[in-house]
């Protein structure tokens, strides 16, 4: 294993680090994300890690390769492991190189992700999941991985976060969701009423609710969230599927507590880990 820089590069921030004999040595991460980083400016971008971290190859990851990043780097489709993504690397020039990201299609249903699949794939690289299994990675834009003989099959994603930001500063429920989300009762009970996949009919219940005096807004947000997620939930797993996830703990216990809830067991995974393992593990494959 050789010395590298490795960078997770998403929409709104960004992490880099410095790795040897897979182990991070450092580390810095900082508001610097695609969406505010002109393509002009990733020469500099670059330089500036390289001139912190060391002057060492570096494997970028992420948003970097999209239409708002440095390039726009073709998806790999998968079925794909490690060794597809590898082979796909994009080069900016012999020590800097785009990680190219997934594309899935099945009849109507398209998706995509880029920088996800590192962790999702360096977790199975890592022995932190099996081979094959079912993987959650909740954020803005929650995706959901299979996992089979170590590639991702298919996935999808599911915009559960960015909904719940909507709903919490546009519409008519905005003023009823101000409340921190914890987990709990009435977290729980959004989870079930979410099972019931009739999403429109129960947020507007949130409303009336509340015009009645039958819930206490206190609840609402931790309620709406729960609803939300137990509708993105209860969308992927049957009674008894395990699921990995890989999410800071706050948000993962919300999704953990959702898939128990519905019948399924959680098991919670270091992202950081399975990034490091994942991109070192494409780092010596495509050297």
């Amino acid at each position: 294993m050789t010395s590298f820089i490795a960078v997770d590069w998403g929409t709104s921030n960004r992490r880099a680090f410095r790795i040897e004999a897979g182990l991070v040595i450092a580390s810095e991460r900082d508001d610097r994300g695609a969406a505010t980083v002109a393509p002009a400016d990733y020469a500099a971008e670059v330089m500036g890690i390289r001139d912190r971290l060391g002057d060492l190859p570096m494997l970028l990851a992420g948003m970097v390769g999209s239409t708002i990043g440095w390039r726009s780097v073709p998806y790999v489709a998968a079925p794909a492991g490690l060794a597809e993504i590898a082979a796909a690397v994009h080069r900016i020039d012999d020590r800097t190189a785009i990680v190219p990201g997934l594309s899935y299609r099945d009849g109507l249903h398209a998706d995509v992700m880029r920088g996800e699949e590192v962790q999702l794939l360096g977790a199975v690289a890592a022995g932190l999941v099996p081979a094959d299994a079912m993987l959650c990675q909740p954020g803005t834009h929650c995706k959901w991985a299979t996992i089979e003989a170590g590639a991702i099959t298919r996935f999808t994603t599911a915009i559960t976060g960015e909904l719940f930001a909507l709903l919490r500063t546009h519409g008519i429920l905005a003023s009823q969701l101000g409340h921190p989300v914890e987990p709990g009762a009435a977290f729980r009970d959004g989870v079930a009423e979410g099972a019931k996949r009739d999403l429109a009919a129960s947020l507007f219940a949130i409303r009336a609710r509340g015009v009645l005096g039958i819930a206490d807004d206190t609840h609402a947000a931790s309620f709406a969230s729960g609803l939300l997620i137990g509708a993105d939930t209860a969308a992927r797993i049957e009674r008894g599927t395990t699921v990995h996830i890989l999410a800071d703990p706050a948000l993962g216990a919300l999704y953990a507590d959702a898939i128990d809830a519905l019948g399924g067991t959680s098991h919670h995974i270091d992202s950081q880990a399975a990034f490091v393992a994942g991109i070192t593990r494409i780092q010596d494959l495509a050297a």
